[in-house]
């Protein structure tokens, strides 16, 4: 029995160095960098970015000529008749062809003027653009929610240890208060009160655990990870300030730097193109053709020994539309609505920018004085803490200051790491704003 029990002890240990080993460890740059190569979103808007490519190169073969080929085989069940006039000694009908028709061709266009043709190439390119611009603020908004679900982790790992700080307290306190008890010199309500207060510690630490798991499967998903696979972030859960100067520099570009902003702007362009290519509807268009034919027809298959007439032409066509009831012209003016509705978000959103904008301003100031504010608090409750613990064991305090000053304490760091969250959060949201790319 002691010989597997060994054997247990052992290969748990091992186990536990393999689980140790295969844990990815990730700093805020290494989950955000991870992040911009494999999380979803940003692998949609790169095939976006790609579709677009192969749609500017599909706008430029309008420009080159076309050249199609077409082959055709006809088997005459019953040929075809020729209905003749009437003539003394002819037959009413006459059939022609031949049972087998052969008619091959190869064909030539080039278009010499379109108008849309130029516009369309346009588009495409703008579009290029428009799909990079979209790739831009999915990098941001990846890299945002990289930051805060980083710093969701660190908040969760602080208060496990919160939480199991002060469990053990509690503990502490209970071993005090049985041993003193056993003893005869406390009392058995206080002795209660220390068992109570144990078991209400309890559920805490088992909630900000399970916090921690959640943010750390987040995380995860952020990161395109397998959830079964380990992973743990490298980083000190601490006040890293930004300088005002900075925020107001930042927050003057932010319009003009913002991804959003410039896909408006890039479709306000393309949908302004629009109207172009609905007017040039009212111009003609002209092209060149030519076409090159092979037929014959015979009665048998021996293809080798059919006597093939061949043709070739040349021609320029031109297309204009005379009148179209009216539709040329109600198409154009949905061009320009579109337009003008674009026109209209592009300033609603430049106006909600600069909200978010102020509100982040706003949340970074509150929780630079919370954080303040708390510091001192939580400096105030770490000494009332050893206080109430020393006039306990002297006999001087009681049970219940001892409980409320550790209540405090808990209440005071909790407080703590909710405004660092708050103002790193508040931070991050800033910097996502005003396009600050800091990864």
């Amino acid at each position: 029995m002691k010989y597997l029990i060994f054997l247990f002890t052992v290969s748990s240990f091992i186990l536990s160095a393999q689980n140790i080993n295969d844990t990815l460890y990730f700093t805020l740059n290494d989950a955000i960098k991870k992040a911009l190569e494999l999380n979803w979103d940003v692998q949609i808007s790169r095939k976006d970015i790609q579709k677009s490519e192969e749609q500017v190169s599909e706008a430029y073969s309008n420009v080159f000529p076309r050249i199609d080929f077409t082959g055709k085989y006809i088997r005459n069940i019953k040929l075809p008749v020729l209905f003749l006039p009437p003539i003394p000694g002819f037959p009413p009908t006459l059939e022609i062809g031949s049972k087998n028709s052969f008619d091959a061709a190869l064909t030539l266009s080039q278009v010499i003027y379109n108008q849309k043709i130029n516009t369309a190439i346009q588009i495409a390119g703008e579009y290029s653009s428009y799909s990079k611009e979209g790739n831009r603020a999915a990098r941001n908004d990846i890299a945002l929610n990289v930051k805060k679900a980083y710093y969701n982790i660190l908040l969760a790992k602080k208060l496990v240890n919160v939480s199991r700080e002060g469990y053990q307290v509690a503990k502490s306190n209970y071993d005090n208060v049985a041993s003193l008890y056993k003893q005869g010199v406390s009392s058995e309500y206080d002795f209660l009160r220390a068992e109570v207060q144990v078991a209400n510690s309890e559920p805490g630490v088992i909630q900000s655990e399970n916090n921690l798991a959640l943010a750390l499967n987040y995380l995860k998903n952020l990161l395109a990870l397998d959830i079964s696979k380990p992973i743990d972030v490298i980083g000190e859960f601490q006040y890293q300030d930004i300088s005002s100067d900075l925020i107001e520099s930042k927050n003057t570009e932010a319009i003009a730097g913002n991804p959003l902003i410039k896909q408006l702007t890039i479709q306000e362009s393309l949908l302004d193109k629009n109207v172009t290519i609905q007017r040039s509807d009212y111009y003609p268009s002209l092209s060149f053709f030519g076409q090159y034919d092979f037929q014959s027809q015979d009665n048998t298959l021996d293809i080798k020994n059919y006597n093939w007439a061949k043709s070739f032409l040349l021609g320029i066509q031109l297309n204009y539309t005379l009148f179209d009831g009216f539709s040329r012209g109600s198409r154009i003016e949905q061009a320009v609505i579109d337009k003008e509705k674009i026109m209209l978000t592009r300033r609603k959103v430049e106006e909600s920018l600069k909200i978010q904008i102020l509100q982040a301003d706003l949340k970074i100031e509150e929780a630079r004085k919370r954080i303040k504010a708390q510091e001192k608090n939580l400096e105030q409750a770490e000494k009332t803490i050893k206080i109430a613990q020393t006039r306990y064991k002297n006999g001087v305090g009681t049970q219940l200051e001892l409980i409320d000053t550790q209540a405090a304490l808990t209440f005071a760091q909790t407080n703590y790491a909710t405004a660092l969250y708050d103002f790193l959060t508040a931070k991050a949201e800033w910097e996502n704003a005003v396009t600050l790319e800091n990864f």
